[in-house]
């Protein structure tokens, strides 16, 4: 028996997502919850398992491809028995899993405030897998009034008459009879659908109306990617690039030698990066300020610590302390680590930090984050810290670790970068640039001397965080930086 699996919602709502490596080919045997393909969806690189015992007849989806949800990418040819229809069954089952079910009454689009979504029944998906709504069922019509003045019901349609094909056949839309000179007859006719004038219906929300008229988009050329056709956000976002942007061919052409231009097609993950950015540059009123340290004192405690046989087998580098200042500070001034809540209107302060720590990575930024890092030791956040470099470097990052941050870190030190002005990652209220260590002549004690000088940038939500604690946040940090032993002392 022949099956075909089709591509799965595989987190949050995505509708699309690329083929990256098979790694089966046709006529290999696979088993069920074998890995056969990984895929790269808006957030990340996602390894999806087959569902049935078979071999591989065909893949329906080359490497490269961005494939819909929904979508059969692999076929593959299973053998059943007449007397195993228990075994279909649980089969069948474990297939339906890997396809979600829209959510549960009471859930909220993913990025957007509103009414809960539609009561409908959900079904278990995959670990960490968001979920997808299903497709829209029209309401059957209404049959047409009839008399028995009219056409008998057996009489085909024109058009199936002309073609000789069953009255069965014939388009469901009622075609009316020619008129009948009888006063008792009643006549039906068609409402034509979006002729008459006026507003043309736009499902938005209010906040994402506002976003539109900010961004001076015109909701009614925009096609909606939520649920039920919605516009959301995103959708905005994109509306506005589209116009600022100029015309783009859409296929991608390697470039030829000599050639003086290459374009490269925006998807996966550096497509959700550029939104979420917009995203946070168009709502967020961002400040950024400076500081400027010296850092020896952090140099020598990084010397010593890797020494420590706690830290034997991690990698102690000054980004450790510099997130162990971050969370210190957080807890010293709460209030930057905080959410804007732009339908309550209110600030969300969170009393807990999910660190997030930006990563460079081929395919795009990801920003994935360290959940409950204030509550870890030393030892355990430095792991933390190297699990989630190496993951992220390695591209597998999955989309349960990148929601959900609170504050974030980047380091741009290791690019040979002093500072910058960073943008606040979505649904957060600041992030704390770390720039790289250098030597620079330094006064101390009214002495110069040559130190290791670095410094930080933090950009922050001016609607959360006014000038005073932004920068008291910045200056805590800064201390922590210049003298460790103040990370023992408020901790």
């Amino acid at each position: 028996m022949r099956r075909e699996f089709r591509l799965p919602d595989v987190g949050e709502g995505l509708t699309e997502a690329e083929i990256v490596r098979w790694h089966v080919q046709p006529g290999d045997e696979v088993k069920v919850n074998q890995i056969v393909v990984e895929i790269e969806t808006a957030k990340s690189i996602v390894e999806l398992p087959i569902p049935w015992d078979g071999v591989v007849s065909g893949l329906l989806a080359d490497e490269g491809l961005t494939v819909e949800v929904g979508r059969p990418i692999i076929a593959v040819d299973t053998t059943e028995e007449p007397g195993e229809a228990g075994t279909a069954d649980q089969v069948k089952a474990l297939a339906d899993d890997l396809v979600p079910k829209p959510p549960a009454e009471g859930a909220v689009e993913p990025g957007a405030h509103g009414s809960p979504a539609p009561k409908e029944e959900r079904q278990a998906v995959l670990v960490g897998y968001g979920v997808k709504t299903g497709a829209t069922r029209r309401r059957p019509r209404k049959p047409a009034a009839t008399t028995t003045d009219g056409p008998p019901p057996e009489a085909p349609a024109p058009e199936a008459a002309a073609t000789g094909a069953p009255a069965a056949e014939a388009p469901a839309t009622p075609i009316p009879a020619a008129p009948v000179a009888n006063p008792r007859r009643v006549e039906v006719a068609p409402v034509p659908v979006h002729e008459a004038p006026g507003p043309i219906t736009v499902l938005a929300k209010p906040p994402v109306r506002k976003l539109a008229k900010d961004l001076g988009v015109d909701l009614t050329t925009v096609t909606g990617t939520g649920p039920q056709g919605s516009i959301t956000r995103d959708d905005v976002h994109a509306a506005a690039a589209a116009a600022q942007a100029p015309q783009q061919v859409p296929q991608h052409a390697p470039a030829a030698p000599g050639q003086r231009e290459e374009r490269v097609p925006v998807k996966g993950v550096r497509k959700m990066m550029a939104q979420a950015m917009v995203t946070s540059a168009y709502t967020a009123p961002h400040v950024t300020e400076f500081l400027q340290i010296d850092v020896t004192g952090t140099m020598e405690a990084v010397r010593r610590l890797r020494a420590l046989p706690d830290f034997a087998e991690v990698k102690v580098s000054p980004l450790l302390l510099v997130a162990k200042a971050v969370l210190t500070a957080a807890r010293r001034h709460p209030m930057i680590n905080s959410s804007w809540d732009e339908q309550a209107q209110e600030i969300v302060v969170k009393h807990y930090v999910n660190l997030g720590i930006a990563a460079a990575t081929p395919r795009g930024l990801v920003v994935p984050n360290i959940k409950d890092a204030h509550a870890l030791s030393l030892p355990d956040l430095a792991r933390s810290l190297a699990e989630l470099t190496e993951t992220a470097r390695a591209g597998r990052t999955q989309p349960a670790e990148m929601a959900g941050g609170t504050i974030t870190i980047t380091n741009v030190g290791v690019f040979g970068v002093d500072t910058g002005t960073p943008i606040i990652n979505p649904g957060e209220a600041a992030i704390l640039a770390f720039g790289q260590v250098r030597d620079l002549p330094w006064v101390v004690d009214g002495e110069l001397a040559v130190r290791k000088v670095t410094t930080l940038s933090l950009s922050f939500d001016h609607r959360i965080v006014d000038g005073e604690l932004g920068s008291r946040f910045l200056r805590d940090v800064g201390d922590m930086l210049e003298d460790p032993l103040r990370i023992m002392a408020w901790s």
